[in-house]
């Protein structure tokens, strides 16, 4: 395989605007996630940027950005734009695209979403799972939940279904996390596609590749990523990284 790393970025958040370049501890969001998926090393990495400003911010920082069209409905849409401006010749067969809102990341998650899909040859789309830590993840509706038939070694499964409906039952409920490893012709397809009724109804767009009959594998990661989506989320990411800063110094 071939992996290029794309991590979609635009100012328009609703609850957050602005988010990319939200500073936490002196360095802007979208600049942290870029350096936490390059820190993978399984191939180049670029931010789809919808602004100007977020470009800008990427290169002053030493990163690759392409400034997309704005009115891009989706992330997927941005980073096939992006991937047609930085690779029209078709080498890079897996596109590895990361939320630009998880600043602090795990390189080994980008890792994982790329082995499933050299391991896993059936696999059109990979992404990440994680056990919930409390029972009442289960009934929040922010949370999407997968239903998966795992493997025998219990790290990772293949999707049946993605919801944010409360799931029963005393086995483990596996909450999904937004990082998506693609084989290109997959992605291709997957943005030439109409939105699909239940992705539309769940308002999950993993749902539309399932209603294609594409096949999803979901990895175990033991810890889920901090995810920014509104002020208290970024306070907290910023608390992290004062952590962090003084037990590295």
């Amino acid at each position: 395989m071939n992996p290029i790393v794309l991590i979609p970025a635009r100012m328009a958040a609703t609850r957050l605007p602005g988010k990319p370049l939200a500073d936490i501890e002196g360095v802007p969001m979208i600049v942290r996630v870029l350096r936490q998926a390059q820190a993978a090393g399984i191939g180049p990495v670029a931010i789809a940027a919808g602004d100007a400003a977020i470009v800008e911010a990427v290169r002053a920082a030493g990163g690759e950005a392409v400034l997309t069209d704005p009115d891009l409905p989706s992330g997927s849409d941005r980073i096939i734009a992006a991937l047609n401006v930085l690779d029209p010749q078709g080498r890079h067969d897996v596109v590895i695209n990361l939320q630009g809102d998880i600043p602090f990341l795990a390189p080994s998650v980008v890792e994982a979403t790329a082995r499933l899909l050299a391991e896993r040859p059936e696999c059109d789309l990979s992404t990440v799972m994680v056990a919930e830590s409390d029972p009442a993840e289960r009934s929040n509706p922010d949370i999407p939940k997968v239903v998966a038939a795992m493997a025998p070694d219990g790290r990772s499964g293949r999707a049946l279904y993605f919801t944010r409906s409360v799931l029963y039952g005393d086995a483990p409920v596996w909450l999904h996390h937004g990082v998506y490893g693609y084989r290109r012709e997959a992605l291709e397809r997957f943005t030439q596609s109409p939105p699909s009724p239940l992705e539309l109804r769940e308002r999950l767009e993993q749902l539309r590749a399932l209603e294609m009959g594409m096949t999803i594998w979901a990895a175990v990661i033991d810890e889920a990523p901090i995810s920014v989506d509104n002020p208290a989320d970024l306070e907290r990411a910023r608390q992290y990284a004062r952590q962090y800063a003084r037990m590295n110094p």
